[in-house]
């Protein structure tokens, strides 16, 4: 068995060998130019080396007319779908322009959206990207998003049904990373029915597609706040707390939100519950004051240091923590990111190239690729970082703007507060709870909680607080 086993092997390196030949012979043929570039890239994917091809695509897209062969653009597919897209977001609009591969038509749809040129970005999401092809899910998302910003909801809730619809159906194609990422942009699209539904002003048609998310979903615990808001706008503030405490719990112990914080003070106040609201807002400031302005140090001192963000994220991820507890939450909800890991195991899966390349034996060919090799992966090493380094000045913008939030809060209670003393009708009961004061739908159910716990609960607990506001009964 073994020797069977090192027989594979070694015609396995023998095919590699001959395929990387063969795009020597091409090289060589190029004498400077591109011209062979497709031929180069053809024996280098069909070995599997796609972080490789990298350079040769991207050298072809600069260098290169327009690009108008099926077949590399089914090539340009496959590399894309094995790299992910950040390596070719770095790209100006002007090199993927001249490819009708879809993927790099979905890459410059991002982009035009992120530059808020909506119909741009719809023309190449419409007019190239057949509706069978895998990248279709994820246009059909980003097409939704667009509707939705543009306040064109029920074309935007057209665009998310037709997205869960794809994504499911293109489920069953592909290696595990991108069955996980249909799965995640299949719930993405799920909430991007709740999140149109919500802006136009739906609240109860938002909350039934808020339930449709399973909370197995690798985004659910980022979407409880938005389920959260929505209770807010609907009044039910007893579910909007109920929402909110089951952050609490060591499951979700890596959520960082500080927006929690601010949702769940404000609800407190609208009950009129000031002992309450005071109490969150006193507490954010006691835990986060000392971190917040020591994280502010910490990003200064690393700048654009991407190498050393990635590796901190790796420490995080084998369970090593710094001293600062703001800064330790953080990383823990970016090293549980969709989009991070996506990178991140992208990354360690292209690191597998060398193994192939170093078995080669001994050539120019072999020498170029591993620098075209290395050269790709510092790339993506170093995307890693700088999605780690932005997320972290995000969450420090953050958290710096909650406590903005906090002090207005403050203001507001101390303005409320004097309002309600001179109120002849205000409350002095200060009974916690009754479940009269319960609001449910049909898919929502009374769990009395008799020394049982079921984790499908997770989420759905819901206060029973009665407002102390003058003249109000909730």
């Amino acid at each position: 068995m073994k020797r069977k086993i090192i027989l594979l092997a070694a015609i396995m390196s023998i095919n590699v060998a001959a395929s990387t030949d063969v795009a020597w012979s091409y090289l060589k043929k190029s004498s400077g130019s591109v011209k062979y570039y497709p031929n180069v890239i053809q024996n280098l994917v069909k070995e599997k080396l796609y972080y490789a091809s990298i350079p040769y695509i991207k050298e072809l897209l600069a260098r290169g007319n327009r690009l108008n062969s099926k077949q590399l653009d089914s090539l340009i597919d496959e590399v894309v779908s094995n790299v992910g897209v950040k390596q070719f977001e770095v790209l100006p609009v002007s090199f993927l322009s001249k490819s009708n591969a879809p993927t790099l038509k979905y890459i410059l749809a991002k982009k035009y959206f992120r530059t808020s040129k909506f119909e741009k970005a719809l023309t190449e999401l419409n007019g190239t990207i057949p509706s069978n092809h895998p990248s279709k899910p994820f246009a059909l998302f980003l097409e939704g998003s667009i509707f939705s910003i543009t306040k064109k909801y029920s074309s935007a809730i057209k665009a998310y049904e037709e997205c869960i619809s794809k994504s499911e159906s293109t489920n069953n194609y592909g290696n595990i990373n991108r069955k996980r990422q249909l799965n995640i942009n299949r719930d993405y699209c799920i909430v991007g029915k709740a999140r149109a539904n919500f802006s136009r002003g739906k609240y109860e048609l938002a909350n039934l597609d808020y339930l449709d998310l399973s909370k197995s979903s690798h985004i659910w615990p980022e979407i409880l706040f938005e389920e959260a808001w929505n209770s807010f706008y609907m009044r039910d503030y007893n579910r909007t707390l109920g929402k909110l405490v089951t952050y609490n719990s060591p499951f979700l112990s890596f959520v960082f939100n500080p927006e929690i914080d601010v949702l769940r003070s404000l609800t407190y106040m609208e009950l009129c519950l000031w002992q309450d609201t005071l109490k969150v807002v006193d507490d954010f400031y006691k835990e986060n004051e000392k971190s917040h302005r020591d994280v502010e140090s910490f990003l200064k001192k690393h700048g654009k240091d991407y190498k050393y963000f990635y590796l901190l994220s790796k420490s995080i991820m084998k369970g090593k923590k710094s001293g600062n507890t703001l800064l330790n939450k953080m990383l823990k909800s970016i090293t549980r990111d969709p989009t991070f890991r996506e990178m991140f195991d992208s990354f360690h899966t292209g690191r597998d190239e060398f193994e192939v390349i170093n078995k080669l034996p001994k050539s120019r060919m072999k020498n170029i690729l591993k620098l075209n090799l290395k050269e790709a992966l510092l790339l993506q090493r170093n995307l890693v970082g700088a999605y780690v380094r932005k997320r972290l000045h995000l969450g420090w913008h953050q958290v710096r703007k909650t406590f903005l939030d906090m002090s207005y809060i403050k203001l507001e209670v101390l303005a409320r507060r004097k309002e309600s003393l001179y109120s002849p009708d205000v409350s002095m009961n200060r009974g916690r709870g009754d479940i009269k004061n319960l609001k449910r739908t049909d898919k929502q159910y009374f769990w009395n909680f008799n020394g049982e716990f079921w984790a499908d609960e997770l989420g759905d607990y819901v206060f029973s607080l009665k407002s102390e506001c003058s003249g109000n009964a909730l």
